[in-house]
C-alpha cells in the first residue's frame, strides 16, 4: 500500500484533495473500510496528514484507507 503526506485542501462528502510538499494536488475517495467517516473529513481541512491508499482500477483518483493526523494544532 502506498502513502503520501500533505495538507488537506478541499473536502466534499467522502472526497478530499491533498496538496503534497511540491504543491501537487491528489484526489482521494474515502474507502469503505477506512476507520473514518465522511462526516469527520472537514475537521482535517488545512491540516497535515499522512494517507495510506491504493489505486483501484474503477475509481478516478486514489482510495484512502487510513489517515493519520501529523500536526498537533
Amino acid at each position: 500500500m502506498q502513502s503520501i503526506e500533505g495538507m488537506v485542501a478541499i473536502v466534499q462528502e467522502g472526497r478530499f484533495q491533498l496538496l503534497d510538499d511540491d504543491g501537487v494536488g491528489h484526489f482521494f475517495v474515502l474507502g469503505y473500510h477506512a476507520a473514518m467517516e465522511p462526516e469527520q473529513l472537514p475537521s482535517l481541512l488545512r491540516r497535515r496528514v499522512r494517507v495510506r491508499f491504493s489505486d483501484p482500477p474503477d475509481v478516478i483518483g486514489h482510495c484512502a484507507h487510513r489517515l493519520l493526523l501529523l500536526d498537533a494544532s
